[in-house]
């Protein structure tokens, strides 16, 4: 893509997370992007996080591809519906239902849908698929954090 993801407009002392923080050198460096009315992200986990049966994502790892776009979701669409520059979001409620097991070496698909803004809270729903078959679904409310400056 040729626009700049969400995290990319991080500040460098919120650029950290595990999941998505661009300043992670070890990190998955997800980079999430609107998609109409929806976010998007797509990434591809190899063997290294395989679950309890060969050739399957271990659930954790799905939580926290689906956890770290909704904080890219919320920060967004914040920063939208205010005309400000993103800022970072912190996971205050993460559920999470499995629906079917999730392939490794497979590009997988999150999707991200705000449901409410209020105040310094964002709802989101997410989805997660693997070849057109949804894997995951959940809810986040997730709190933007104060003085980031």
């Amino acid at each position: 893509m040729s626009q700049k993801a969400f995290q990319d407009h991080y500040p460098d002392d919120y650029a950290h997370c595990y999941g998505c923080g661009r300043l992670n050198p070890k990190g998955h460096h997800l980079k999430s992007y609107w998609d109409g009315e929806e976010t998007v992200c797509h990434y591809t986990p190899d063997a290294k996080y395989t679950g309890g049966f060969p050739g399957f994502l271990y659930g954790g790892m799905l939580a926290s591809l689906m956890d770290c776009h909704a904080a890219g979701t919320a920060a967004a669409a914040k920063a939208k519906e205010e005309g400000k520059p993103i800022s970072r979001f912190v996971t205050a409620s993460l559920k999470v239902d499995f629906l079917a097991p999730t392939p490794i070496n497979t590009e997988l698909e999150v999707r991200g849908k705000v449901v409410e803004i209020k105040g310094r809270k964002v709802i989101v729903e997410v989805s997660l698929s693997a070849d057109g078959k949804l894997c995951a679904t959940g809810t986040t409310v997730m709190v933007q954090i104060k003085d980031q400056n």
